[in-house]
């Protein structure tokens, strides 16, 4: 009877130091998954939205590795993949949203430039005095400039940059991007080449080259020239552009080769405070239009040096002016009674227009007269799209 009693005693010992031991097992299991959760919420998740934001953080792991096999960590895993699922489907939707007003806002923005810029240009036929021009060109370029943001802003939202009738000389299309940027009078062209860039392709070169010299302009010191020149190759041109600022870090240039290649989808809520559009802007066009766009390491002046290359397909070969046409005999009706031939006002000869290198200031009308040619080149029409309308840049 004895013994009967202690084993019932020692098994109920035993049963109550398993309970015990499982209870404390059980409360152990829960304090981890509460500190997993608890982890979930206040680290993981918010590291996620930033993330999302375009943020450059890590998104931490899991608290605790032991519970890696458990289903609790499963579910912890589905329940953070619908979040950002979720996350990221709200995303889009707001930049769709965003970018289709930001359309919409750049389309009149640009409607608005655009009747300026003709009530600008008609002040310029009426008027000739030296003074006035010069005022109207002042004028005229921050136009230019008001137009290139907005078309930017348009092209980076998924619109097309417009519609180029007639392919332009390399030259021009170097002049007309220079006079989208603020500090036009720092670049220095180098070089002169007999090619033209196609109809098609002119207005995005313009584009993303004035991107390309607007960047270099602004992080080089303003004593300091942007030199521009033409390297012609086998397969195309590339227009190579120099400055002598203070170059990027390896990281930001990792940046800027991933945006050029145009396979990034852009994002414009990562765009940065102020937006930092210029390589992206210029890689959507590349990749769009079959042009490509390069950062090298340093340029021989210490600064940044930037390549556009046009492959052979987007360029033809300049057309050669036609000569003046010979003096003709004057006609009968050109004679006196007598047959004396009438005496004709001559008109003052008008000078070809240079392609020598050289930076565009504002002193002469002739250099206004450069000026205007190159501002008018790569202007395209605002309201017809181009013969290949790309697509959504989103």
């Amino acid at each position: 009877m004895d013994v009967a009693l202690w084993v019932a005693l020692a098994a109920i010992v035993v049963i109550l130091l398993a309970f015990l031991v499982s209870l404390q097992r059980l409360k152990f299991q829960i304090r981890l998954r509460d500190e997993e959760a608890h982890h979930l919420v206040t680290r993981r998740l918010p590291a996620l939205m930033d993330a999302e934001r375009g943020l450059p953080i890590d998104v931490p792991g899991p608290l605790r590795p032991n519970l890696a096999d458990t289903p609790f960590h499963q579910e912890m895993q589905t329940a953070i993949g619908q979040f950002a699922g979720f996350a990221d489907e709200t995303r889009q939707r707001a930049d769709r949203a965003a970018k289709a007003t930001l359309i919409s806002t750049m389309r009149g923005v640009q409607s608005l430039a655009n009747e300026q810029q003709l009530a600008i240009t008609e002040m310029q036929h009426e008027h000739d005095d030296p003074a006035v021009l010069a005022g109207l060109m002042k004028i005229d370029h921050a136009n230019s400039q008001l137009v290139r943001r907005a078309q930017a802003t348009a092209v980076l939202c998924g619109t097309w940059p417009g519609q180029q009738r007639s392919a332009a000389p390399v030259l021009d299309v170097v002049r007309g991007a220079t006079s989208r940027i603020r500090d036009y009078l720092r670049i220095e062209a180098h070089s002169e080449s007999e090619l033209s860039v196609s109809s098609r392709a002119v207005e995005p070169v313009v584009l993303a080259l004035a991107e390309l010299l607007d960047n270099a302009a602004r992080y080089s010191q303003p004593a300091t020239q942007v030199q521009v020149h033409f390297q012609p190759a086998h397969n195309g041109l590339s227009i190579v552009v120099d400055d002598a600022g203070v170059g990027m870090n390896p990281e930001a240039r990792e940046r800027a080769k991933a945006l050029l290649t145009g396979r990034e989808v852009v994002d414009i809520y990562k765009l940065g405070d102020p937006p930092q559009i210029g390589f992206a802007l210029a890689g959507v066009l590349a990749a769009r239009y079959g042009f490509k766009v390069f950062v090298e390491a340093a340029s021989p002046y210490g600064g940044m040096r930037a390549v556009l290359f046009l492959p052979n397909e987007l360029l033809t070969k300049a057309e050669t002016p036609a000569p003046a046409p010979a003096m003709n005999e004057p006609s009968a009706d050109q004679r006196t009674s007598t047959g004396l031939p009438k005496r004709q006002r001559r008109s003052h000869a008008v000078p070809a227009q240079s392609a020598e290198h050289g930076n565009w200031g504002t002193g002469t009308p002739s250099v206004m007269g450069a000026w205007q040619r190159g501002s008018l080149t790569g202007r395209g029409s605002e309201d017809e799209p181009d013969d290949e309308k790309g697509t959504s840049a989103s």
